[in-house]
């Protein structure tokens, strides 16, 4: 009988329960016992929407993020937490975000924060982690209070439990040494902590244990791959079965290394990596079993069944008992529950299929491969009808995007004069100091801009009364900024919901969710809109509210775009056609606004591409081709502007170091970074590579709530300077406001302000 599980399931709530408590939590208005009560009524209810499994995910839960759940597993903490006292969770939320709740911090020593661990992107996911921090003294001690709590739940609630941890090599892999030591010479001390944990599952009475290794899919040097030998020959005498299991691409090379590693089975996502199934039937011991991903973890469409028995049914005959399937990797990435939608378009919602749903699908594949496909032939000709509905809809498909798709060519990519001819006519035309000042974009969502978008799409609301209730807080906001003394202003974004969101609502091929919200990092979480159909824009998008906010002073104003490849990337994405289709189609609508801000008397353009790396495939040999397309796009969305006119990008929370060129390639005239978590180690890049053109290095960590001091930020640009020429530099945070307090952003920028004053001394 054919076995199905699950990799792991989204954790915030289907109504976002988990983000409300945690930020309840760190203001002090609940106690750390209701947000501990709150994480045990929730992992109650995910497991009771997987019950119908043959095995369900224990230890996936996380009140922040499961790599940092690992390092405090492993008693891995930074030095500079390790002497707090009180309770683990606070000195957790420490590390994540550089203070627990105020009530928590209980001596001076931490009361004004600590730094945070340094946060990025999960492989090509928009999930952040919490970087592992190693030295070469790095020692590991196991607490494994977390994990069997939850499993002493798990045992109480009758849940056929699966424990999910992430493996060594990734761990490792994952981790950053802060000194010059190699992290592979960890893995003797590693190695003995992950086998004393498998035993103590295994005293327990469990059986499988899920250990995620999805490095596996990347291109592994020697030295790592012998990591993989040496780790795995350790635990090949534990006594509970390990399940490897790997996700997000293809094992290619991998492939004899995982076969012959003495594990007891093989998970392999079965969406990205089908051709890699052949081979290792071929490779694999006839004992071992096999497990496929044969669901879409990443994305919301609903699967086509039928398809996917059609080549899954002559593999169950052959392995039998030994086939397992499940979703290609955990549901973390997709919202909870479809059924939640009340107001989707119904005929999008048709097709698609959120985290509960792709459970079902797999009830219904499991019971198709059991007992044949006319015991489910009723729900398998509804999803086949959907499927059909779904290709054939001219929602979907529009003659006339496909003819401008058409009509591209290499010049709309190409700006007029090159930067070293650009870059004088807008120092003429802005007039701006050394060491410019500026802000990401957004500022404070607060609770009165929350309340009138409520009523707006409630109707209690009027369109003017919305108007000008947005129009308030832009004049608030630039009232702020020219306090401040800030050299280039923004408006605030107001008047958006999401940066991603707000430009679909208004570009035709989007359709959008009440409830699908995925978890980005800790309490942060998205609501992806969906891209369902080829894309144009109707009428522009933002140029009113620009317009009015540069009414309001006489400093340069920035429009605040969104760029094709970020719109795409944060986008849950049609599958039935390239992605690079898609994204150019993104690219030739928001050109449209962009010339649209321009003739509009604006000329300070940002067209954010924050999401720009995480698109990159995970093997290097594949990079070049998703590159060519995406700086392609942006070139497109950007260049047809006049020389006087000032192009800026912003990427955050990325390492790309080594994708540098590319970025050099978009060609923009000012780009801004996140360095402060790094400690400007992001800027290594520019040690070897002479950058051409302008850059802005953040210097305060918005995503923590510490307030950076003067001092600091000096210290930070001189580090820059090193690299870069003063001139050349600007001085901005690391990512936008939207998340902060009024009251933590403004002494936070007087003393960016400040900084900038003393680097012009």
């Amino acid at each position: 009988m054919t076995t199905i599980h699950n990799l792991g399931f989204p954790r915030i709530g289907a109504k976002r329960e988990l983000k409300f408590a945690l930020e309840s939590y760190w203001k002090g208005e609940t106690s750390r016992n209701e947000l501990k009560s709150l994480g045990t009524t929730l992992r109650k209810h995910h497991w009771e929407a997987q019950s119908g499994l043959n095995l369900v995910p224990v230890g996936d839960f996380s009140f922040y993020d499961q790599v940092l759940d690992m390092s405090f597993t492993l008693g891995n903490l930074p030095e500079r937490v390790r002497d707090f006292h009180g309770d683990a969770l606070d000195n957790y939320f420490r590390v994540a975000r550089g203070r627990s709740a105020q009530s928590a911090e209980e001596h001076a020593a931490c009361c004004g924060g600590v730094a945070a661990g340094e946060m990025t992107k999960w492989f090509d996911t928009n999930y952040h982690y919490i970087v592992p921090e190693f030295n070469a003294n790095t020692e590991f001690k196991l607490d494994t209070s977390r994990l069997l709590e939850h499993l002493a739940e798990a045992r109480a609630q009758d849940v056929k439990a699966k424990p999910v941890i992430i493996g060594p090599v990734t761990y490792l892999a994952l981790g950053k040494a802060k000194d010059d030591s190699d992290k592979l010479a960890l893995l003797p001390r590693l190695l003995p902590v992950y086998a004393q944990l498998l035993e103590i599952l295994a005293a327990q009475d469990i059986d499988w244990v899920q250990v995620d290794e999805p490095i596996l899919v990347t291109e592994l040097d020697n030295k790592w791959q012998e990591a993989f030998k040496t780790a795995y020959d350790y635990f090949k005498n534990v006594k509970v079965k390990l399940l490897l299991a790997t996700y997000f691409g293809q094992l290619l090379e991998n492939r004899e290394l995982v076969a012959s590693l003495p594990v007891a089975g093989l998970h392999i996502d079965a969406i990205n990596g089908r051709e890699d199934i052949q081979p290792l039937l071929n490779l694999l011991p006839a004992e071992k079993v096999l497990s496929l991903g044969v669901i879409n973890g990443r994305n919301i469409w609903k699967t086509d069944i039928n398809a996917v028995l059609d080549w899954v049914e002559p593999l169950a005959q052959q392995l039998g008992d030994r086939l397992w399937i499940a979703p290609s990797c955990s549901l973390l990435h997709v919202p909870v529950d479809l059924d939640s939608e009340q107001r989707l378009d119904g005929e999008v919602k048709s097709w698609l299929a959120f985290a509960m749903q792709k459970l079902d699908e797999l009830k219904i594949l499991a019971a198709a491969l059991r007992n044949g496909r006319a015991s489910v032939k009723q729900a398998l000709d509804a999803n086949q009808a959907a499927i059909e509905a779904r290709g054939n809809s001219h929602r979907v498909n529009n003659p006339a995007v496909k003819a401008a798709l058409g009509e591209l060519n290499a010049a709309l990519g190409q700006r007029k004069s090159p930067y070293a001819q650009r870059a004088p006519k807008q120092a003429a035309s802005l007039k701006l100091p050394l060491y410019p000042t500026t802000t990401i974009g957004s500022f404070p969502q607060t609770p009165d801009i929350r309340q009138a978008r409520s009523q707006f799409k409630a109707g209690t609301l009027d369109e003017t009364g919305y108007k000008a209730a947005m129009q308030d807080e832009i004049a608030r906001s630039v009232r702020e900024q020219e306090a401040l003394g800030l050299d280039v202003l923004v408006h605030g974004e107001a008047e958006r919901n999401d940066m991603v969101e707000y430009f679909g609502e208004q570009l035709e091929g989007y359709a959008f969710s009440q409830y699908g919200w995925v978890q980005s990092y800790g309490s942060r979480c998205v609501k992806p809109p969906i891209l369902f159909g080829d894309i144009s824009r109707p009428r522009p998008m933002t140029v009113e509210w620009i317009k009015y906010a540069q009414s309001l002073t006489s400093k340069p104003m920035k429009g605040m775009l969104t760029g094709p490849v970020t719109i795409l990337n944060w986008s849950f994405v049609r599958d039935d056609q390239p992605r690079s289709v898609s994204c150019y189609q993104l690219a030739l609508a928001i050109r449209a606004e962009v010339l649209d801000l321009e003739k509009a008397g604006v000329h300070v353009i940002q067209i954010d591409e924050a999401a720009l790396r995480e698109g990159l495939p995970l093997r290097k040999s594949q990079w070049k081709e998703y590159l060519d397309w995406a700086v392609e796009s942006f070139r497109i969305t950007a260049n047809g502007v006049e020389d006087e006119t000032q192009i800026h990008t912003h990427m955050c929370y990325s390492e790309f170091n080594d994708i540098i060129a590319s970025i050099a390639d978009m060609d923009a005239d000012v780009i801004t970074i996140e360095t402060s978590r790094s400690d400007m180690e992001l800027l290594d890049a520019f040690d070897n590579f002479n950058y051409p053109n302008e850059i802005g290095p953040g210097v305060y960590d918005i995503h923590s709530p510490n307030i950076p001091s003067q001092e600091h930020i000096v210290q930070l640009m001189k580090k820059a300077a090193e690299r870069i020429p003063a001139e050349r530099l600007w001085v901005n945070p690391d990512c936008g406001l939207k998340t902060r307090q009024w009251t933590e952003a403004i002494p936070a920028l007087t003393n960016m302000v400040a900084a900038a004053k003393t680097l012009r001394a």
